[in-house]
C-alpha cells in the first residue's frame, strides 16, 4: 500500500485545515490539526490534500516527531513569533506602588511584563482563528470578532512597549 501515510505526514483537510498525522491504526489516522486539535480520519478518506507524505514504514522516534510538530507549528502559526521590546525599555523595571505606605511596592522586570502581554495577544489571535474556523452562525462570528477587536483596543495602552509599530495592538477604528 504505497498511498498509506506515515507518522509526520502533513495534510490539509477541507474542513479541519492543516494537520499532521500523529498515529495510525487499522482503519484511521489520528491527525493533529492546528485549529481543531486531534481528530480521527478514515484511511479511505481522499478529499484532503497531502502536503508532505512520509512513508508508513519509516520509523520515527518521539523526538523526531516532536521536532517535526514544532517546525510545523512555527510554520503554520504565529504563536512562536518573536516580538521585540522597545529599546528604551530594555532592562527596565515596572514598579507597582500601593497608596498604603505600609505596603511594599512590587517590582517586575519590563521584559517579563511584556512577555505576558505578548502571550495575551497570541492567545487572542488563536481565539480569533478558532472563531473564524468554527461552525458558528455568521452573526455570532461577527459579534465575537467585534468583541475581540474591542479587547485589542483595550490593550492599545501597552503599544508604548513595542519596538515595531506593526506588532502593536489595533482596536476599532473611528470614522
Amino acid at each position: 500500500m504505497d498511498n498509506v501515510l506515515g507518522i509526520g505526514s502533513r495534510v490539509r483537510h477541507p474542513a479541519f485545515g492543516d494537520g499532521v498525522v500523529i498515529s495510525a491504526d487499522v482503519a484511521a489516522y489520528r491527525v493533529c490539526f492546528i485549529t481543531y486539535g486531534i481528530k480521527l480520519v478514515g484511511k479511505e478518506y481522499s478529499a484532503w490534500e497531502i502536503i508532505e507524505r512520509i512513508p508508513a514504514d519509516e520509523k520515527v522516534s518521539f523526538s523526531e516527531a516532536e521536532r517535526s510538530l514544532i517546525k510545523i507549528l512555527k510554520t503554520w502559526s504565529d504563536i512562536t513569533e518573536v516580538v521585540p521590546l522597545g529599546d528604551k525599555w530594555r532592562n527596565g523595571v515596572m514598579i507597582l506602588k500601593p497608596d498604603d505606605a505600609g505596603l511594599k511596592p512590587k517590582e517586575i522586570p519590563i521584559e517579563t511584563f511584556f512577555h505576558k502581554i505578548i502571550m495575551v495577544r497570541d492567545r487572542l489571535r488563536v481565539m480569533e482563528q478558532r472563531v473564524n474556523a468554527s461552525d458558528l452562525h455568521d452573526e455570532d462570528k461577527i459579534n465575537l470578532q467585534q468583541y475581540i477587536t474591542r479587547i485589542y483596543g483595550s490593550l492599545t495602552t501597552f503599544n508604548v512597549l513595542f519596538k515595531n509599530k506593526e506588532d502593536q495592538f489595533i482596536g476599532e477604528k473611528s470614522d
